[in-house]
């Protein structure tokens, strides 16, 4: 059946531009029309959805050169239970005319979908989650969504306290009414002689008071659930605990007020089942809603850093606003000790901020006029004025908690078999419940209906997907937030999981493993020269120039408190080096070749070039009133860290390489300091990539760790692209993964909390795959041939609420995670520091 649907087209300018398009949209397998309008940038495409997808038609506007216009909307969902619930909300938003895709988590209870706003509106996608049986927490102007979820959730857990107190009150009672006579004979004993056989029936009346309440009480949330699941024709872990102990519950009803239908002897009741299975799983779901809570404690604190409100400078006065009442452009004031609400620019005052929080540096950092500032550092003893510069959801801080979000909600490739499995898991449980039931009809003898009944119970509650579900979300949740504590910050669950998995982590050199910063190592003047007199006029010389080299001279000697005179003339000599005058004295700098085009001869210093050359240093020599005065050397140093980052990826078991432009004495001297592998030199500035090629080609997965613009398109080629955070904007959009400091330890770091998470997620889907694998059977009553044993419903109902903690309860573990490399300042000891102080 052809459908029809509209593509918003952005970038044509022209009536050749529309052609383009429809030409290669209807060049698509399956397009029967397509229809471009330049006025209106829409394509409307008719096409047949057995042959292609909406995704397809969008790529193919791409590669026509045009941008197709998707927009992405995150809706809380409230009513989610399991893994069934995710799985038919996600269903329902890709029935949507215009959905691309739809990812639904349980554990965020957030629903993050991408559609063409050409076909569909955010007010049809809550619409069909309303149909599907759930709710969105809308969120009204001028709400925090943080703190209205945060509420709900509260609310949640309040509720479920009250459900599971007043279900015990009764399920109590019931329990020892049940099971004492039964456990205890000569309890039994004396009812029967004292009471006689009638005893049995004034008991059955009572249990039945007792379970009436708790059944149509607390127990009225699985009807409604799970009601409208089997409605929706996908049964949800609501509708096995409805059917289960409503089973139990009505057979009981009908021993009590009719035992007369049923064969002497074989009218027992199981009110005991029924209520104390709801009491059960409410106690299960109450501390799932608490492991919840503390699962999202890293990203609380990451929200907590924001600043509420901010005192803004109009006409004169000074006003508290709200934070997301800043404008572009206002100034703003900030007192000592206080929280920076939004990034900006200095334009009066003095004082230091400390940016741990972004940078992972424990030193605070001056702040005078023409100074950048982020939102949400926290301020010295000083006070100032900045103009802000970036405000809402395009401060940095925002954008931090941006990436963690979506990171949080994300799924990762793992999650598929999860996904798969539930998808078909309940119908089957259904379907062995029912043979369950019928078998023991058959083989169960005298007692068969009660056989029946009880393995069938059993089956339906221990079965429930609730800990397939959260397996794997939890994991990513927690782990991704324990991330952003220290300072790393993956793009999405895909990134998590490819870096556990790589061999070779390949390092840009200059900005990486560098400070990217050369900076003067080493001047040994001639017994005719005085050091800092060599300095000072040599830094005189190179004041006129723009070369790296040439800043770190006139910065060595500011350091050195040299007074640095003004250069009476300047030349640059391409190829050699430069020449100037100073104080009347001629001053020429440069390379070994140079100074003997000068008729000097530079190998009085051949030992000390050689030395330095094998250091990874640049040599260069100056020559001051003619005579060799001196051998100088400049050098990128290595930045702090380094070397413990490549030892703590070599105990790790990876392979690092190092892929650079410099010559390949200059990389082989770093190379040899820091005890890199494998060495990429002379690299061309567009050949990265190639060089990242090169090592997938071995069959090896590669992990690319840059900083500069020209390293996006090695991080796009890598299996994981890492960024430093401090790099340039270029690298951090490219990157899969983004460091948020300098400190190369965060790639140790990185790949470690990546695969502790992953560990994490396979004990999670093994305990809940294993623990149905092994147990529906023993419910089933596999055990009783054999053994005599059967699966109490309680003692089920027990269990599958212990599947579900135990998969969140390990994944809280990865809170304890310890990163093997310590960082200079973690920015989670920042965040824990500025939330004590704030």
């Amino acid at each position: 059946m052809p459908t029809s649907i509209d593509i918003g087209v952005t970038g044509m300018t022209c009536a050749s531009c529309t052609a383009r398009v429809e030409r290669g949209l209807k060049k698509v397998e399956g397009v029967q029309d397509a229809n471009v309008n330049l006025a209106t940038e829409r394509a409307t495409v008719t096409y047949d959805p057995a042959l292609t997808t909406p995704q397809a038609l969008l790529d193919k506007v791409r590669d026509t050169g045009y941008e197709p216009v998707t927009a992405t909307a995150d809706l809380g969902v409230t009513g989610m239970t399991c893994a069934n619930c995710s799985a038919r909300v996600e269903r329902a938003l890709k029935k949507v005319p215009g959905v691309l895709s739809a990812s639904v988590n349980l554990a965020t209870e957030r629903a993050t979908v991408t559609y063409l706003p050409s076909a569909t509106r955010p007010a049809q996608l809550k619409v069909a989650i309303r149909d599907a049986g759930y709710d969105i927490l809308e969120v009204q102007a001028g709400q925090d969504r943080t703190d209205l979820e945060r509420e709900r959730r509260e609310q949640e857990v309040r509720d479920l306290r009250r459900a599971v107190t007043f279900s015990a009150v009764f399920a109590a009672p019931l329990l020892l009414l049940a099971m004492v006579p039964m456990l205890v004979p000569a309890v039994n004993d004396w009812l029967m002689t004292t009471f006689g056989h009638s005893v049995m029936t004034t008991l059955n009346w009572v249990m039945l008071a007792l379970a009436l309440p708790v059944q149509f009480g607390p127990g009225r949330r699985f009807y409604r659930l799970g009601w409208k699941s089997l409605r929706g024709r996908s049964p949800d872990m609501n509708a096995l605990v409805m059917i289960g102990t409503t089973a139990a519950f009505l057979y009981s009803l009908v021993a009590t007020v009719a035992p007369g239908i049923f064969p002497e002897g074989t009218a027992h009741v199981y009110y005991e089942a029924s209520a104390v299975v709801i009491t059960l799983i409410l106690l299960g779901k109450y501390f799932e809603a608490i492991a919840k809570g503390r699962s999202s404690e890293a990203m609380k604190a990451l929200l907590s850093l924001q600043a509420k409100t901010a005192r803004v400078v109009r006409g004169g006065q000074e006003l508290d606003l709200p934070v997301d009442e800043v404008l572009t452009g206002d100034v703003l004031q900030v007192r000592p000790g206080e929280k920076i609400p939004v990034d900006g620019e200095v334009t009066s005052g003095h004082s230091f901020v400390d940016e741990s929080m972004i940078t992972g540096e424990p030193v605070p950092v001056n702040k005078t006029a023409g100074s950048s500032v982020v939102g949400g550092t926290l301020n010295g003893h000083g006070a100032f004025q900045f103009r802000a510069t970036k405000v809402g959801a395009d401060t940095a801080l925002a954008q931090i908690i941006r990436l963690v979000e979506t990171a949080q909600g994300s799924k990762p490739p793992i999650q598929g078999l999860a996904d798969r499995v539930v998808a078909v898991f309940v119908p089957v449980v259904l379907g062995i419940a029912a043979l369950t039931f019928l078998i023991w009809l058959l083989v169960g003898g005298a007692s068969a209906l009660s056989f029946a009944l009880v393995t069938t119970v059993a089956v339906l509650i221990i079965a429930c997907p609730c800990a397939m579900g959260l397996a794997t979300p939890t994991s990513i949740m927690v782990g991704t937030g324990k991330a952003a504590e220290l300072g790393v910050l993956f793009r999405s669950g895909a990134a998590l999981e490819g870096l556990q998995g790589v061999q070779v982590v390949a390092l840009d050199k200059t900005g990486t493993l560098t400070k990217g910063r050369p900076e003067l190592t080493d001047l040994h003047a001639t017994d005719a020269f005085d050091p800092d007199t060599v300095l000072r006029l040599v830094a005189a010389a190179e004041a006129s120039s723009e070369h790296p080299i040439a800043r770190a001279i006139v910065d060595a000697a500011h350091a050195r408190g040299l007074a640095v005179p003004a250069a009476e003339q300047f030349e640059a000599v391409p190829g050699f080096g430069l020449e100037a005058r100073v104080q009347g004295r001629p001053v020429q700098v440069g390379a070994d070749r140079y100074m003997r085009r000068l008729g000097l001869n530079p190998d009085a210093f051949r030992a000390d070039a050689e030395r330095l050359g094998d250091e990874g240093r640049t040599p260069l020599y100056a020559a001051i009133d003619g005579q060799l005065a001196a051998i100088i050397a400049v050098a990128d140093p290595i930045k702090d860290g380094s070397a413990d980052a490549v030892r703590a990826l070599h105990a790790q078991g990876l392979q690092v390489a190092m892929i650079t432009g410099d010559h390949a004495r200059t990389a082989n001297a770093i190379a040899r300091q820091l005890g890199i592998d494998t060495v990429l030199a002379e690299v061309l500035p567009g050949g990265k990539s190639d060089a990242v090629r090169d090592l997938q080609a071995r069959g090896q997965r590669v992990a690319f760790v840059g900083d500069g613009i020209n390293d996006a398109p090695a991080l796009a080629q890598a299996d994981v692209g890492l960024a430093i955070g401090t790099g340039t904007d270029v690298a951090v959009e490219t990157a899969d993964v983004i460091l948020m400091s300098g400190d190369l330890r965060g790639v140790p770091n990185a790949v470690a909390l990546s695969r502790a998470t992953l560990r994490n997620i396979r004990l999670n889907l093994f305990w809940a795959f294993a623990y149905n694998i092994i147990l529906i059977p023993v419910a089933a009553g596999a055990l009783y041939p054999a053994f005599g044993l059967l699966l109490s419903p309680v003692l089920a109902a027990a269990a599958m609420g212990f599947s579900s903690v135990f998969v969140l309860s390990n994944a809280l573990r990865l809170r304890r995670f310890r990163a093997p490399a310590a960082t200079a300042a973690a920015p989670s000891t920042m965040t824990q520091r500025t939330l004590t102080r704030a």
